[in-house]
């Protein structure tokens, strides 16, 4: 029977086993019996058969009886003794054959095993799907001496590996040896004889590991999947729910979970719930953190939850999970999964969750600071509008109320001059009237997320036409492909160029051109007077908010170019590119 394949785990486990005996250790006694007792019993029978001898009546019978004896008695003694060696001999020649065999199977399970371990480092450092089934072939061909072996992977993948002895494909010729991977896919080898019952159990062997590499590699490729998932459905979002939302469904898909929550830690240092859904849908928020939430901000560090404490987060869980989300300035909240099966998360990879926590801490704390931006922008945008009704359209309704005293007072004395303060008065406040529907129709809250960029844009353009009677055409031209942030920066480009135009170029005709190729491009003209840049560079509009100079700004902090072409009597063109996503 050829002896067992060899492995690290059976060499632990496994006690060794007591020498075998000698097969010559009965010979060797009878050897020294006989070497010790031989002479004794030699020279007796010598002594007895010379008295014996000396007992016969004759000298010729005496002669005759000395050369029977010595004639008979010292080849037989030289004929045993000699066949008592040579089996002593045959019997050491054994020992070393049996030996030497025993020296050349351990050589080679050593050699096998070293080639095992040397192949499942390789399967672990492999860094995908590909280089694993490669690195499987090869080894697979080094440690069983195939000539050729053949790795098909679930999926279409595959890989091949040749031997020092086949330089061409394997032929029909060959023996071929075949194995299942534990987890789909078989393993192919190819020998030029046929391969022993050791090398069969060898090959099972090969294929468990095979199997357990391609598995780990699967999953590493999966949990980079996920991350990268992860890390594009959270990039860009600004709403703090559907941030949450992003998040902790990847996690609960990736752990095959239905229940999921968000607390975050609000001004006071409070931890409340922000976002949580189970089977009985979504949850609202405000609420104070349960007592499990509490004792993973508290230690900061991923802990588990059976029925009762997680039954506290999720009615009817019977296990939960938490990890807090962290940065460089402490807690930012904690994350709970749970589901109903008390060994839902028994062969969680924490680490894995926990990064995927810590890509949601990054993303918290941008989100935060966007609503903390938009909170000082809305702020500074009151308080410009309140500059100007004060500084503009209070100062002209309080002017116009003055004119309107002077008439009260010439309307006797003076009617011609009361008749042209009237219609000053008149024209005035209606031009703060239509400077009040622009600041308003500038103001109107625009739904991006529902309509789409160029939606918007058409629907805005068109309004603006109404609203100003003017004159507006809108050309769009190639695809459009920008991220959300992108593409709110060039509608406000629109929105402040269209603004512009409708306090200070008297236009009739106003056109919008937008096109997509490498980098999209958007271009405003109208037929106004058209003004000198270099004087109204900072410049701020009553609508928008933004002057010249902000709206380059925030095109260049984007990759993109910003430009106004204008001079007195000329009109003025606006364009700005913006590099496609």
């Amino acid at each position: 029977m050829p002896d067992p394949v060899v492995t690290p785990a059976t060499k632990k486990k496994t006690p060794p086993r007591p020498a075998p005996a000698p097969r010559d250790v009965r010979l060797s006694n009878r050897i020294r019996l006989i070497r010790n007792v031989l002479p004794f019993l030699i020279a007796l029978v010598v002594v007895a058969v010379e008295f014996g001898i000396s007992q016969l009546p004759s000298r010729q019978a005496e002669l005759t009886a000395h050369l029977l004896f010595y004639g008979l008695l010292g080849p037989a003694v030289t004929f045993f003794s000699a066949e008592w060696i040579a089996e002593g001999t045959r019997a050491r020649e054994r020992a070393e054959l049996e030996l030497r065999e025993l020296y050349e199977r351990l050589s080679v399970s050593h050699t096998r095993l070293a080639g095992m371990q040397e192949l499942m480092r390789d399967l672990a450092e492999a860094p995908d799907l590909g280089a694993v089934a490669e690195v499987a072939a090869r080894g697979a061909v080094y440690v069983t001496g195939a000539t050729h072996a053949t790795l098909a992977v679930p999926g279409g993948l595959s890989a091949t590996a040749r031997g020092d002895t086949l330089l061409a494909a394997p032929s029909a010729d060959l023996h071929a040896l075949s194995e299942d991977l534990p987890g789909g896919g078989k393993l192919t080898l190819h020998f030029e004889v046929p391969p022993t019952q050791e090398t069969a159990e060898l090959t099972q062997a090969l294929a468990a590991e095979i199997g357990n590499g391609l598995d780990a590699a699967q999953s590493r490729m999966l949990d980079i999947m996920t991350l990268y998932s992860v890390d594009q459905s959270i990039r860009a979002e600004r709403n703090m729910r559907r941030l949450l939302s992003r998040v902790t469904r990847n996690m609960a898909a990736r752990l095959g979970v239905d229940s999921r929550a968000a607390y975050l830690t609000d001004q006071d240092g409070v931890l409340r719930l922000e976002y949580a859904q189970d089977h009985a849908g979504e949850a609202l928020g405000g609420s104070p953190a349960p007592a499990f939430a509490l004792r993973v901000a508290s230690a900061g560090t991923p802990l588990f939850a059976q029925r009762d404490e997680a039954a506290e987060v999720f009615p009817g869980a019977a296990s939960a999970l938490g990890i807090p989300m962290r940065d460089e300035e402490g807690l930012i909240g904690v994350l709970v999964l749970g589901d109903a099966d008390p060994d839902a998360f028994r062969d969680t990879r924490v680490p894995l969750m926990a990064l995927m926590a810590g890509q949601a801490s990054l993303a918290v704390r941008n989100a935060r600071a966007y609503l903390y931006s938009e909170e000082l922008a809305i702020s500074d945008e009151r308080a410009r509008i309140a500059r100007e009704i004060h500084d503009g359209v209070a100062q002209s309704l309080a002017f116009a109320a003055i004119k309107l005293d002077i008439v009260a007072r010439q309307l006797r004395s003076e009617p011609d001059k009361a008749e042209e303060e009237v219609k000053a008065a008149s024209a005035l406040l209606r031009e703060q009237i239509r400077e009040v529907r622009r600041s308003i129709f500038a103001l109107r809250p625009i739904d991006l997320e529902k309509y789409g960029l160029l939606e918007t844009v058409r629907r805005y353009v068109a309004d603006f036409g109404e609203q100003n009677n003017m004159k507006t055409a809108m050309n769009v031209t190639g695809d459009i492909h920008l991220s959300p942030g992108d593409e709110a920066v060039v509608f406000r480009i629109v929105q402040e160029s269209l603004n512009n135009v409708a306090k200070h170029s008297r236009a009739r005709e106003v056109t919008v051109c937008i096109r997509g190729s490498e980098r999209v491009g958007v271009r405003v003209q109208d037929d106004g007077q058209g003004f000198d840049p270099e004087l109204v560079s900072g410049r701020v509009s009553s609508a928008g908010g933004l002057g010249l100079l902000q709206m380059r700004e925030r095109v260049e902090a984007r990759g993109g170019t910003y430009r106004v072409l204008s001079s007195p009597g000329q009109g003025t063109v606006v364009e700005a590119e913006l590099p496609q996503t």
